[in-house]
């Protein structure tokens, strides 16, 4: 399976470019917010939660890696979920995983469309933020088209420009710290804590878009759990780190933060707070890089197993490259961020990502259990049985904390997806006998 629908693919990301991809990722623009939620929820406690929810979605990424191990195939979970539970669960979840992305993606475009915006005066507002957007995920798109390689070269370009501030903060930031500004938490409420859960498990997901390259990824038994192991363990240590420190900085003042991290550097100097709106560009331009380069393989492996045009699967035959997923896939994210539609769907993208997880953990352990192994000798978790327990449980969990409507919201979706795939099979097996 796997073999033909990656057919024309070239294995070339390596271990640190699939690491870097992974960072690049997870550290969203989230960070550069969710703390003053989080203080809002728990207080001088809130570093914890990055560390709790790290052990569910550690859980799930020790499945990726087992399930990545055995199939590496371009749409990552999908390709996996679609071994393993079959092909209506394995369309819903790679419905759940691109529709997310790209509502996601196409709300960073925006958000980095309004940085440029509010350095210009008012007349030209709308010019530079249709400009921007445009250029940005234009530009990258063609970058990807070119070449894997190349793609996975601005992901790395761009994790590094936007770690650096983030280094900058927590050195900085680690000297201005006051004991005195560390308050006991507020009144623990169950919506507190639920938004607080739910705040630092979206601020850690993203591992998932980047495996949609397991297609072309080198030696991927060794490499995906290698890769996931650094960026997890790596993005968890810098978020507690930084929740540290911007508690202790700014103190009460953090749950009413709008821009928490260049507050906290504007209280040691100005030029530090230019650095952290730069820093959030940055954040922003890495995250749309990594996911442009990641997501559109699903595209791509839909249209390679006969669930979308034809057109979607084809490879180019100088880059090889899946050219025309990606500049589809781009063209949306575009049309998305020139509408502003992302932000009522912010949520459902969260929840359905919880969802996805939920499968792949599932995907992950029967494919263990059946001994499957694709893709040289698989990772072999002693404690994979717990680790999918453990994430299934903790996706389970941040769903529960959602309001009622989104996880309505999320049902509907899943209830759609369904019901597309079961429409077009019917129809594929209509024109099949006729």
């Amino acid at each position: 399976m796997g073999g033909e629908r990656d057919a024309g693919l070239v294995r070339a990301v390596g271990p640190w470019s699939l690491a870097a991809s992974i960072i690049g990722m997870m550290i969203g623009a989230g960070i550069f917010a969710v703390p003053s939620g989080l203080a809002a929820s728990l207080g001088s406690y809130a570093p914890l939660a990055f560390i709790a929810c790290s052990l569910g979605i550690g859980a799930v990424a020790i499945c990726c890696a087992e399930g990545g191990s055995r199939i590496a195939t371009s749409g990552g979970m999908y390709g996996y979920i679609e071994a393993s539970l079959g092909p209506l669960a394995g369309y819903v979840a790679g419905t759940l995983l691109w529709v997310g992305d790209v509502l996601a993606t196409g709300g960073v475009a925006v958000a980095l469309g309004n940085v440029a915006a509010s350095t210009v005066p008012a007349a030209l507002l709308g010019a530079v933020r249709v400009t921007v957007i445009i250029a940005v995920v234009g530009g990258i798109a063609l970058v990807n088209a070119g070449g894997v390689a190349r793609g996975a070269r601005l992901v790395s370009a761009a994790t590094a420009l936007k770690l650096l501030p983030l280094a900058i903060f927590v050195v900085a930031g680690a000297t201005a710290i006051r004991g005195a500004n560390f308050s006991p938490p507020p009144a623990w409420r169950i919506e507190g804590l639920g938004r607080a859960v739910i705040l630092a498990t979206f601020a850690l997901m993203g591992m998932e878009t980047s495996l949609c390259a397991s297609g072309e990824v080198a030696r991927p038994s060794r490499t995906i759990p290698f890769a996931l192991t650094i960026a997890l363990t790596s993005v968890t240590a810098l978020y507690a780190a930084i929740q540290l420190i911007v508690q202790g900085i700014l103190g009460p003042a953090l749950p009413g933060s709008a821009a928490p991290l260049a507050d906290a550097m504007g209280r040691i100097g100005p030029a530090l707070r230019v650095v952290m709106l730069a820093g959030t560009a940055f954040a922003l331009l890495g995250c749309i890089a990594a996911d442009i380069l990641s997501t559109p393989r699903v595209l791509f492996a839909f249209a390679r197993d006969g669930l979308l045009p034809r057109v979607l699967g084809r490879v180019h035959p100088r880059t090889h490259t899946p050219h025309i997923a990606i500049l589809t896939y781009a063209a949306i994210a575009m049309v998305l961020a020139l509408t502003g539609t992302f932000a009522e769907l912010a949520v459902l993208a969260t929840l359905a990502t919880a969802g996805l997880y939920i499968a792949a953990c599932i995907a992950a352990w029967l494919l263990a259990r059946r001994g499957v192994a694709l893709a040289g000798t698989p990772l072999n978790f002693r404690y994979l049985g717990a680790a999918a327990l453990l994430g299934v449980v903790g996706m389970l969990l941040v769903i529960a904390l959602a309001s009622r409507a989104e996880i309505i919201g999320l049902l509907a979706l899943v209830a759609m997806s369904s019901a597309v795939y079961l429409l077009q099979t019917r129809v594929a097996r209509a024109l099949a006998t006729s």
